[in-house]
């Protein structure tokens, strides 16, 4: 596919403003209602919920089993179908299953429930980061992202008032905590509809756009080499992202990341209710925590783009994090409710780590089946930490959790090391990719213009990023 010479810059900026009018919304949206309603449990852990103690943890995990178990079918049948409706009908669906749960009072439906949730959200994150690296250049992912990534911290506020307010009721035959899903399960109805309805599901099929602008919006991520759409399974994409060293890296750093993740979107309630503070104080209390995650989100996103850099950023938010957890440990059974608060405000920072993850993968990834595979298996880790994560929180450990406090430390540290070898290692393969450039040039005879001329022709196949020599690696 040749390149069009019939846009201009300002053409590209035009059909820019008019995705980002619909796109990041969107995805904010679904995100925003995906993480108020996976934390809903939270809210409810001490607004009267019926299962508590072993049962609760139990509860508590179910979702990420769920998740667990059905992200890798849920991808696969996403590249078959169209993006946008598949993921409406999910959260059409969640939102009907958070509703169910104002009905049971023991733990087996709740656990079901909870299960199913986990599976119908595991398409979530994988298909909002196709949606942006199919629409967005890499220099314009990250801060795309963290537009819906930020929602983890709006929602932490809008959940906390929410919760606040539904706290006041005193209907003995409704307790707070089945509004909460009440209101929270229409909510995700309403977005789903939505998605139904506007959500694009690829620059080709994108109604807001006219014709041209639907050409443009291909053309204008032309040099990234990210390749296109593509409904085909192609094995040997699912076989190099499985035998990929940056991967498993991937992996590891999504590990190390949401163990203290797992304890903390479960627990945090519960141990800043601990330090001496009514359930109505500690539901305003989480509040602050989410404007951190919000604003380090932001800035992470802008960083991230301005200065083509995906691992720094997140050893750069884990410093608070980690300064924040050595206070809850060092300072434990002090008695010292403000300094306490602050540590559990400030250790929220990392939180934007897993949105540089996701813009990591979207920048770095090329090839289809390789991306659907590579985001699956990010998601899948993010669900096994979360597990390990919630029962790093024993029963037995309350109400100090001081063994989970630690994890959070030790954890977080080990991923400010891995992050500096994950950026070192892909500036070696841009090296290397430089110099097998420079032997096919030599090879082949090829002059300049000739490399540019086949680096166009290379920018719409559906290779993989190491197929492709003129693929070029984010830091």
């Amino acid at each position: 596919m040749e390149r069009s010479t019939n846009f201009t810059e300002e053409d590209y900026l035009r059909v820019r403003r008019k995705l980002d009018f619909l796109i990041p919304p969107l995805c904010s949206a679904v995100y925003c209602t995906q993480y108020l309603d996976k934390t809903a449990l939270n809210y409810a852990s001490i607004m009267g919920f019926p299962v508590t103690g072993q049962g609760y943890n139990v509860v508590a995990l179910s979702f990420y089993i769920g998740f667990l178990i059905w992200v890798f079918p849920t991808m696969y049948i996403s590249q078959k179908t169209r993006l946008g409706k598949y993921l409406g009908v999910n959260v059409v669906l969640w939102g009907i299953i958070m509703m169910l749960h104002a009905i049971p009072r023991s733990f087996g439906p709740f656990f079901v429930m909870r299960l199913i949730l986990g599976m119908l959200e595991s398409c979530v994150a994988p298909i909002l980061i196709l949606i942006i690296s199919m629409f967005y250049k890499k220099n314009e992912q990250a801060l795309r992202i963290a537009w819906f990534y930020m929602m983890n911290g709006m929602s932490a506020i809008i959940g906390g008032f929410l919760a606040y307010g539904v706290s006041y009721t005193n209907d003995p035959r409704i307790p707070s905590y089945k509004i909460i899903y009440l209101l929270l399960g229409s909510l995700a109805i309403i977005v789903g509809i939505a998605v139904l309805l506007w959500m694009p599901d690829s620059p080709a099929h994108a109604r807001l756009l006219t014709r041209e602008e639907r050409i443009a919006a291909i053309e204008r991520i032309r040099d990234d080499q990210g390749g296109t759409e593509n409904k085909k399974l192609k094995k040997e994409q699912l076989f190099e992202a499985l035998t990929d060293l940056r991967t498993w890296l991937i992996v590891l750093s999504t590990l190390l990341t949401n163990i203290p993740n797992g304890g903390l979107a479960n627990f945090s309630n519960i141990i800043v209710k601990s330090f001496g503070y009514t359930t109505k104080q500690t539901l305003i209390l989480s509040t602050p925590a989410g404007a951190i995650g919000i604003i380090t989100t932001l800035l992470v996103g802008w960083y991230s783009d301005r200065k083509g850099e995906r691992m720094l950023p997140i050893v750069y938010i884990l410093i608070p994090t980690l300064v924040g957890a050595a206070m809850l440990v060092g300072l434990n059974d002090s008695g010292k409710k403000g300094a306490l608060l602050f540590a559990t405000i400030i250790i929220g920072t990392y939180g934007s780590s897993l949105s540089q993850i996701y813009a990591y993968n979207a920048s770095n990834t090329s090839g289809h089946t390789k991306k659907v595979t590579i985001n699956a298996m990010t998601m899948a880790t993010f669900c096994v930490a979360n597990i390990v994560g919630t029962e790093t929180f024993q029963p037995k450990d309350a109400p100090d959790y001081l063994p989970g406090k630690i994890s959070i430390l030790v954890l977080l540290s080990a991923e400010c090391f891995l992050c500096l070898f994950m950026r070192w290692y892909n500036l070696h393969l841009n090296k290397k990719k430089r110099k097998g450039m420079e032997e096919l040039k030599r090879a082949n005879g090829w002059t300049d213009a000739d490399v540019e001329r086949e680096k166009q022709r290379h920018a719409f196949i559906d290779m993989t990023d190491k197929q492709n020599p003129y693929f070029v690696y984010t830091a």
